[in-house]
C-alpha cells in the first residue's frame, strides 16, 4: 500500500486539506502575536465557536452556506466584545497575565458549549453541491475536501494581496516590525490592533464552520487543534503570512504522512520539528519582525 502512488497521492491531498485548516487558524493567531505581542490561547475556542454557531445556523436554516457566511461574522463580533471588555485591559500586563486570562477563557467557553449544545458530538452535513466524490488521477476523493483546500489557498492569496499591495497592509507590516516607529509616522496602531484581532477571529470562525462537516462539532475540539496551531505559529515565525502557510504545510504533511508511514512516532514528529526549529532558528523560519 505504501508503494502505491495513488494511495500516497490521496494522503498528500489529506495533508494539504489539514494544512489549509491549520493555516486559516494560525494566520490570525500569528499576526496577533506579532502585532500585539498578545498571547491569545483562546483562539482555538473561537474556532469552536464558529463550528457550534455554524451548526445552529445550518440546523435553523437548512443551509450550510448560510452558516458559512454568518458564523464567521458572529465569531468576529464575539472577538470584538472580548477585545473591548477583556483583552484591551491586559494587553500591557505581561505574558503571564495574558496566558492566565485566555487560558481561563478556554474553560469558560468549554462550559458554555456544554450548557448550550451538550456533550455529544454534532454532525454538520456538507452542502449538497459538494457532497460527492470526484476522480483525480484515477483516485476517488471527496469534493468537499478539495473545496477546503481551494478555500485556504484563496484566503492566502487575498491576504497576500492585501498585505503586499495596499496601504493598510503596509501599515500592518510596519506595525508588526516596529509599532512605536509606525505610531510616530502617523499610523493608528491601536485601531490597527483591533482590526487585525477581529480579522483573526473571523478566520478562526471560518475555520470552525468549514471543519464541522469533516471533524464533527463537540466540546474540546478547540483544545485538539490549539497545540498544532501554536506549533505552526512558532515554526513559521510571529506575524508572518509566509511563515503561517509554510508552517501549516510542514505540520499538516508531517502529521498526515507520519500517521501513515511511522504511526508509532506520529505524535512526536511535530514536537521534534518544533524543538529543532527553536534550536536552529528561535525566531521561526520567516519572522516578520526585523532583528
Amino acid at each position: 500500500m505504501l508503494t502505491d502512488p495513488g494511495y500516497l497521492f490521496v494522503q498528500f491531498l489529506n495533508g494539504l486539506q489539514f494544512s489549509m485548516l491549520l493555516f486559516l487558524l494560525s494566520v490570525g493567531l500569528s499576526v496577533t502575536f506579532g502585532l500585539m505581542n498578545f498571547v491569545n490561547l483562546a483562539h482555538g475556542a473561537l474556532y469552536a465557536c464558529g463550528a457550534f454557531i455554524g451548526y445552529s445556523i445550518a440546523m435553523a436554516t437548512g443551509s450550510f452556506w448560510a452558516a458559512f457566511l454568518l458564523a464567521p461574522l458572529a465569531v468576529c463580533v464575539i472577538g470584538a466584545v472580548l477585545y473591548g471588555v477583556l483583552i484591551r485591559q491586559v494587553r500591557s500586563a505581561g505574558p503571564l497575565t495574558q496566558v492566565l486570562l485566555t487560558f481561563g477563557l478556554i474553560f469558560i467557553f468549554l462550559d458554555a458549549f456544554r450548557v448550550i449544545w451538550g456533550d455529544l458530538a454534532l454532525g454538520v452535513s456538507a452542502p449538497t453541491l459538494l457532497a460527492t466524490n470526484i476522480h483525480i488521477f484515477g483516485q476517488t476523493y471527496p469534493l468537499y475536501r478539495l473545496f477546503l483546500i481551494c478555500l485556504g489557498l484563496a484566503v492566502y492569496l487575498i491576504l497576500w494581496l492585501f498585505l503586499e499591495r495596499t496601504n493598510i497592509g503596509a501599515m500592518v507590516r510596519a506595525s508588526v516590525d516596529n509599532a512605536e516607529m509606525a505610531s510616530c509616522l502617523g499610523v493608528n496602531v491601536e485601531r490597527l490592533f483591533f482590526a487585525v484581532f477581529c480579522t483573526g477571529c473571523l478566520l478562526a470562525g471560518l475555520a470552525g464552520v468549514v471543519a464541522a462537516p469533516i471533524v464533527s462539532v463537540y466540546p474540546g475540539m478547540d483544545l485538539e487543534i490549539l497545540i498544532p496551531t501554536l506549533i505552526v505559529v512558532v515554526i513559521g515565525g510571529l506575524g508572518s503570512l509566509k511563515g503561517a502557510i509554510v508552517g501549516s504545510l510542514l505540520i499538516g504533511m508531517l502529521q498526515t504522512f507520519g500517521q501513515v508511514l511511522i504511526p508509532q512516532l506520529a505524535g512526536s514528529l511535530s514536537y521534534i520539528l518544533l524543538g529543532a526549529t527553536l534550536i536552529l532558528r528561535p525566531e521561526g523560519l520567516f519572522p516578520a519582525r526585523a532583528h
